[in-house]
């Protein structure tokens, strides 16, 4: 019998998307010295959910998107989660500058665009959310440019595509920031761990994790060479899983007691696509709509442009498919192998409790590629069936846990988890995902490292600020260093102009 080599790292991440080269890279900004050690199923990094194609390459800040401000009984509009969102995405932002004057991220035009984020209301009730919207968050420094119009000849101007032939009748509503941005996060997860590899760290693709253990007081991280079968072990104090859909079912299999209660329920995203130059002329813009009434916010429309490895698109969507898989490189058994014993009552309680979305889901697998472009037709007036393709995007792992008694899901936010006195930390959740990946990681640091964060703090402010650091910078002081970080990555600096349409 061989014996398997044993190689021993400070800490081991697993997966190799755009979270693990986050916490890879802060970690060797604050401890170079250390040995780091990242593991990846795939043949090449940042392929599964930081693949440009299997996200919406949205940079989440809060600009748009209906879902961070729910509204009051009142009508009014709650906007704290879409500050707290824009303060995390600002972290990003301030990260990504650091490593691009350290010549680390190469080109940020390569994985990063200025691109207006912009809300859509439809309907009396939907332009009443979006003007309650803008009033909420209007007079905070990171929406200091939100514009707001109800005057079709502006609309008409800022999205040609959807305004220039829309017939009148309908109230609508648009809100304007040119703050946003379209993001490419395979790109930026492999030059951070190519950056991270030239420091010495070793970046291991193709080797699927087999087991993991914890003994004698280290984990062991028992690892197979798809290509070769040759088996290795690695060894560490601390490990760090962020392998996506296959986060929860490795903490499963290594007895992690911490998720025994969590379910799971594996989602598929669809997209219609086009690249035709008249359409790519007439819309540059991330516009967000609002989910119709008594659908789950998960089918929030939105017509996107992306820039994916140089080439210009649209997209538009999300249409929801299954799959059984909980990666798209996953297995069919995926979904049945994570139903445990333990887990079996959150399954339940969440059927029972979200059953709204079970007929979502439903209509939509049953739904036609003429049903899709009436959708589409919502946004865009006049759609060609032969401009616009379907696309499959990337599997999103939708984690179920018991919240107030009801069977609720993790949709929006991203739920850590640690083991063992925190030297196990793992990342469950969905969006916003990957725009706050540099806040994320900087949690992770504090809940798996508490003893340290004294010492690290002063750096982490420089390079990756925690959010309630950003939260309590006075309004110039937020400005000038979000405006800073935009300026080394050659995104349009914000020109705040407060314009309301009140005809």
């Amino acid at each position: 019998m061989s014996v398997i080599p044993v190689e021993d790292h400070d800490a081991v991440l697993v997966g190799g998307g755009v979270m693990s080269a986050t916490l890879g890279t802060l970690i060797g900004e604050l401890e170079p010295d250390w040995r780091i050690a990242v593991v990846e199923r795939l043949e090449q990094a940042g392929l599964e959910s930081s693949n440009a194609w299997n996200n919406a390459g949205t940079g989440h800040a809060g600009l748009c998107e209906f879902n961070y401000t729910p509204r009051r009984g009142d009508g009014s509009v709650d906007g704290t989660r879409a500050v707290e969102i824009g303060e995390q995405f600002a972290t990003s932002l301030v990260l990504w500058a650091h490593l691009v004057e350290r010549g680390v991220l190469g080109d940020p035009e390569d994985f990063l665009h200025a691109v207006p984020h912009m809300g859509f209301g439809r309907g009396p009730e939907g332009v009443a959310h979006l003007r309650a919207r803008w009033a909420a968050l209007r007079g905070h420094p990171l929406f200091s440019d939100l514009e707001y119009s109800e005057d079709r000849e502006v609309l008409a101007g800022w999205l040609p595509l959807m305004f220039g032939a829309r017939p009148d009748g309908e109230p609508v509503a648009v809100t304007r920031s040119a703050q946003g941005t379209d993001v490419d996060f395979g790109v930026l997860a492999r030059r951070m761990l190519t950056a991270l590899r030239a420091r010495g760290a070793a970046v291991r693709t193709g080797h699927e994790v087999t087991s993991l253990s914890r003994q004698g007081g280290a984990w062991h991280v028992d690892v197979r060479d798809r290509r070769t079968g040759v088996r290795s072990r690695l060894r560490a104090p601390y490990v760090f899983v962020g392998a996506g859909g296959g986060t929860l079912p490795l903490l499963q299999r290594a007895g992690v007691p911490e998720v025994r209660r969590y379910g799971a329920f594996p989602i598929s995203g669809q997209f219609l696509r086009t690249s035709r130059p008249e359409l790519l002329a007439a819309h540059h813009a991330k516009v967000y709509g609002h989910a119709a009434p008594g659908a789950p916010s998960i089918s929030v429309p939105h017509l996107d442009h992306r820039t994916v490895e140089g080439q210009e698109h649209l997209l538009f969507g999300p249409f929801a498919a299954f799959s059984p898989r909980f990666l798209r490189a996953g297995r069919l058994t995926d979904l049945l192998r994570s139903v445990r014993p333990g887990n079996l009552p959150v399954l339940a309680a969440s059927a029972r409790d979200n059953r709204s979305l079970m007929a979502y889901l439903v209509g939509q697998l049953a739904q036609s590629q003429r049903a899709r472009l009436a959708a589409l037709g919502g946004f865009v007036p006049e759609v060609r069936a032969e401009d616009w393709e379907l696309v499959t995007a990337g599997q999103r792992v939708q984690v179920l846990k018991i919240a107030g008694g009801r069977g609720a899901m993790v949709g929006f936010g991203t739920e850590i988890v640690t083991s063992a006195g925190g030297t196990l930390a793992a990342l469950l959740g969905a969006s916003p995902g990957a725009s706050t990946a540099a806040s994320a990681m900087v949690d992770v640091l504090a809940a798996s490292f508490p003893d340290r964060m004294a010492e690290w703090t002063p750096r982490l402010r420089e390079i990756a600020p925690p959010t309630a650091d950003l939260a309590r910078l006075e309004r110039d002081d937020l400005l000038a260093r979000t405006a800073a970080a935009r300026r080394v990555l050659r995104l349009d600096p914000p020109h705040p102009t407060h314009r309301e349409d009140t005809a």
